[in-house]
């Protein structure tokens, strides 16, 4: 009997731990598309390598919780290729992986935000759980929502973790392209993405 007593005691202990250790922590890594030599899309000034860098860096810094842990697979202008990036992610085993990038149609009229996952990633019932509600969360009247829709991309069918590509609005629509560039657009998508995480 003592020593069941001592077994539960160190059970209980283990437990109380596992929630008070680093490893406890929500691990979200933040994927800003592109960077160095690949622009992406571009609309005038605009590219879409810098504007998801943006969006990417607002969340790292708006990031006031201790229980998520933000990482960003780049900080800067810097290239890295999608095995390159897809290796980083795997070895981080983070919870999710958002990635972010822009879009750009030859119709100046298609707009709006939508999410791309992979039936591909081992993780592809979760990955579209977070991608259903994250287009929940980030569409209003200011980006409206194209829903959720399967792709076989290099970075979701590789990532070991639910992975999710958000292409956030069309650098080709005139209104998508004046909330996006914003700074103000850039903040609030940041911090819908935190609440979201948070939850």
């Amino acid at each position: 009997m003592k020593n069941t007593w001592k077994f539960l005691g160190a059970a209980v202990l283990v437990s109380i731990l596992s929630f008070t250790t680093p490893e406890s922590k929500k691990r979200i890594v933040i994927d800003a598309g592109h960077g160095g030599q690949d622009i992406g899309a571009t609309h005038g000034f605009y590219s879409e390598k810098q504007i998801v860098s943006n969006i990417a860096k607002q969340i790292a810094s708006q990031n006031r919780n201790t229980e998520i842990e933000i990482i960003l697979t780049r900080d800067d202008d810097e290239f890295s290729s999608l095995q390159e990036r897809t290796e980083k992610i795997n070895k981080l085993q983070p919870d999710l992986v958002i990635s972010l990038h822009v879009n750009k149609n030859t119709n100046e009229e298609a707009n709006g935000i939508e999410a791309y996952v992979s039936e591909q990633n081992e993780r592809f019932e979760a990955s579209k759980a977070h991608a259903e509600e994250l287009i929940s969360v980030l569409s209003d009247n200011k980006l409206r929502s194209r829903g959720v829709k399967i792709a076989p991309m290099y970075l979701l069918k590789n990532t070991k973790s639910p992975a999710v590509v958000l292409e956030l609005g069309f650098l080709s629509n005139a209104n998508d392209r004046s909330y996006l560039s914003s700074n103000t657009g850039q903040k609030e998508i940041a911090q819908k993405i935190l609440e979201y995480l948070a939850r």
